[in-house]
Parts: C-alpha cells; structure tokens; sequence
C-alpha cells in the first residue's frame, strides 16, 4: 500500500461498501484525528462495527488496522500545523495521565528504534566520521539541541567539528560552501521537516561529502539524499516533537566512537581534570568525613 493513503482512498472509493464508504469519507474529512484512533473508536465515530474498520483495512492492502494505522500516522505527521498537533494531542490525551502517556509513547518509540536500526549502516557511519577530515553537523529549529549535544562530545575527540544550528538558509550555505569529499556532514530532520537541513544536505553530497542522516525514515526528504541514514522513531506530543529515541542514536554513536579513540580520549579528559580542577570549573565533591 502507498503512503499516500489519500489518494488510494479516492481512487477506490466506487468499489467500496456503504460501511466502507463512511469509514473512507470520515478519514478523508478527519484524517488528522483519524490516524490517532483505535479501531473501537473510530468505528464508534462512523457508526459501523469494529470488524467492518479491521476488514477495511485488510481490503485496502493491509495486515491488519495497526498497519493501517501506522502509514495514516506517518502520512499525517508532516501535514499537521502547530495548532492541528495541539488538538490531535490533547483528544489523544484526554482524561489519560499525561506523565504516562508521554512516557510510555517515548518507550515504544526506543524499542521501535532499538529493534529496526540497521547495525551495519550504524558502523559504517561510525567508520566514516573517524576517518573524516572535518565533521560538519547540520540541525535547525527543534532539532538544533540534538546538533547541539553532538557537536559538543565530538569536539572532545575531534579538531574540526563545525555544529551549524539557528542560522538561514543563505548562512547556511556559506558554512558549509568549501565541504570535500574528505568531510562527513551528519544531518537531523525530523517532522516538520525542514527545507534547509534537506537542500543543505544535498549540496554536501553533490560536493563528495559523505552525508549521514538521523531521520524517522529512509523516505523522509532527508533520508533520500544520503549516504548512511540512522533511523530513529520521533513522536509528536502536542506542539512538541519527541525526540528522546534521536538522542539515545547519537549517545549510541557517541559511545561507540570513543571506544575507537580510547587512548586519545582518555589522554584529553586527564588534561581537562586538571585544567578544571585547577580553574574550579565544576564543584568539587566533598567526602561527608570532611565537612
């Protein structure tokens, strides 16, 4: 089945029965309220049987509903303005805990991830940053905290890490203007995508650098124009973005790129507690017989 679940619904709507036909035209109308509902409840909503919604599904090219529900979800997350994410997320809330709701949504997306990432295309861009010549970390709006905390392990262990976040599109590009074929760009974009990250991106590979996105999809805008993408399962929870699955890929290749350049690390960090113990730059612990 296309994700343009849309489409496929109008262009089937003549064979469809009279029940179907009420489930297609409510999804066409609603289908930002639509992808959020169980079956129980969206059959409530049309006023057909939970069996007729799952059969529909199945007719139309799916497993199952949950199928169905998935592609409805992935199609609408990039079409929703701000104010349809807040009225999705507060009638996918109502009367529930909202700690729980957002919790247990953050856990499915990491088991999501954990279960799909493919573990050759993660070391392959493991590789690819350890033998690059400069890094260069595109992220803007929500997603520039993630470059953000990114850039800031890297330059633990690397000398030529650029974090490019909060800037224009003409800025951009003057950035990343004299990107090589001996440079890795590792790009974030995430739904709402972003314009800029996805042209940014495509110079960078135009110009032989290798581009590595941290993307939902290897369909998002992104995913299509790189060379290694790192999947990782987002969220929308009202006008915010969960991205607690992102942040757990980059520790991952934080982690994992440290451990190649153990002794470089290690070696950095003895000159750093010294400097920061020195400068006092944290607070130092005091063992509880001292005070």
């Amino acid at each position: 089945m296309s994700s343009d679940i849309l489409s496929a619904l109008k262009d089937d709507m003549s064979g469809f029965s009279k029940g179907q036909k009420r489930i297609a035209q409510y999804i066409l109308e609603s289908y930002d309220k639509a992808a959020f509902m169980t079956a129980n409840k969206l059959a409530h909503s049309v006023g057909v049987s939970e069996s007729t919604v799952v059969r529909f599904a199945v007719d139309l090219g799916f497993d199952g509903y949950p199928s169905m529900q998935k592609a409805m979800q992935e199609m609408v997350l990039n079409r929703l303005t701000s104010v349809q994410r807040i009225e999705v997320a507060n009638d996918r809330m109502k009367n529930q805990d909202v700690i729980s709701t957002v919790f247990h949504a953050d856990i499915e997306k990491l088991r999501q991830t954990e279960e799909n990432v493919s573990r050759e295309e993660f070391q392959n861009a493991v590789n690819a940053i350890l033998k690059a010549k400069r890094v260069f970390i595109l992220g803007v709006r929500s997603v520039a905290p993630l470059a953000g905390f990114l850039g800031y392990y890297l330059n633990y262990m690397f000398n030529n890490v650029h974090v490019i976040t909060g800037v224009s599109q003409g800025e951009m590009f003057e950035k990343i203007v004299n990107v090589g074929p001996e440079d890795v760009v590792i790009a974030f974009s995430f739904p709402r995508y972003s314009v800029s990250t996805t042209k940014g991106a495509r110079f960078c590979c135009s110009a032989g650098a290798t581009v590595i996105g941290i993307t939902d999809s290897k369909l998002s805008p992104l995913g299509q124009c790189c060379d290694h993408v790192l999947v990782a399962k987002s969220d929308m929870v009202s006008l915010v973005d969960s991205l607690v699955a992102p942040l757990s890929m980059i520790n991952a290749l934080i982690v994992a790129i440290a451990a190649k350049k153990e002794k470089e690390v290690a070696h950095t960090f003895e000159t750093l507690e010294r400097i920061w113990d020195e400068y006092d730059v944290y607070e130092k612990q005091v063992a509880p017989d001292d005070q």
